[in-house]
């Protein structure tokens, strides 16, 4: 035996240049799922016993790896060479795979709806059951929903509008119509917080009419506050000049989850506040 066989063997290279890339070690994922499992246990807390420790690290946590997590990932794209054309295309399949896990997602909640509203002999076990239960008072779908519909709906349009003004290279119009989008998104929130306010039945102990309702609605609010965020954080990249007429798919991304929360809503409104209202209440 020679003395380079005492030595493991060492793998060659191909010499064969790859597009993909490889992210470095990063800490984020763990982090950040350590964070959705407290921000989870949290709510099961504050629900049942009134602890809120858990729910503020978990929050704490969630945003913290949102922050830094894109700022990594911001700083990638800015460094020539490691997002190719495939990484981006990349990009793009795993966006639109996640808005197909999200609108699985709601599936499930209209799922519930559906299956209670059309057989609600399941629930209530009585004769001639009606839906929504007896004693449930929906809200009226013409006062603040359609005034939220209304408000997405533009949202749509403003966001739109914005990318055309990116494409065109126009930034100052692209600021304005991002600005545009960002108040209306804040203001359905707004409303939907007041709407909650003001509800007929609690989530908490109310039957199964008003679990469903709030996880449904509750869900697409807590989505909206999501695209909100997403579309701030490409309103400062705006301003800063971090995107051009070629490479923009971070706006790109925050313009496709905006239009799926719009659309949700448009389900939800049409087929939970509309078509399953109930009589109004008897004044």
């Amino acid at each position: 035996m020679t003395a380079a066989s005492h030595h493991a063997p060492v793998a060659a290279s191909s010499g064969l240049k790859q597009p993909y890339h490889l992210v470095d070690p990063s800490p984020w994922p763990i982090v950040g799922a350590l964070g959705a499992g407290s921000l989870l246990t949290g709510i099961v807390f504050a629900a049942h016993w009134h602890s809120y420790l858990l729910l503020i690290v978990g929050v704490a946590l969630v945003l913290t790896t949102m922050f830094l997590w894109w700022r990594d990932v911001l700083r990638e794209s800015a460094t020539p060479g490691l997002h190719s054309a495939v990484t981006r295309l990349g990009l793009r399949y795993g966006m639109t795979l996640f808005i197909t896990s999200e609108v699985m997602f709601f599936v499930g909640f209209f799922w519930a709806f559906f299956h209670f509203a059309i057989f609600p002999e399941h629930v209530l076990g009585i004769a001639n059951p009606t839906w929504p239960p007896p004693g449930i008072h929906t809200f009226d779908a013409f006062k603040i929903p359609f005034l939220n519909k209304m408000i997405l709906l533009l949202s749509g349009v403003t966001v739109t509008w914005a990318h055309h003004a990116l494409l065109e290279n126009d930034r100052k119009t692209l600021v304005k119509a991002l600005t545009i989008t960002v108040l209306l998104g804040l203001s359905f929130t707004s409303f939907q917080a007041y709407e909650y306010s003001e509800a007929p039945f609690r989530f908490y102990g109310g039957g199964i009419y008003p679990s469903v309702f709030f996880l449904a609605t509750g869900f697409h609010g807590f989505h909206v506050i999501v695209g909100t965020t997403f579309l701030i954080v490409c309103l400062l990249r705006a301003r800063a000049g971090g995107f051009t007429p070629e490479r923009h798919f971070g706006f790109e991304a925050a313009a496709w989850y905006w239009h799926f929360v719009d659309v949700v809503w448009l389900f939800l409104f049409c087929f939970i506040y509309v078509w399953g209202a109930g009589p109004p209440p008897v004044e």
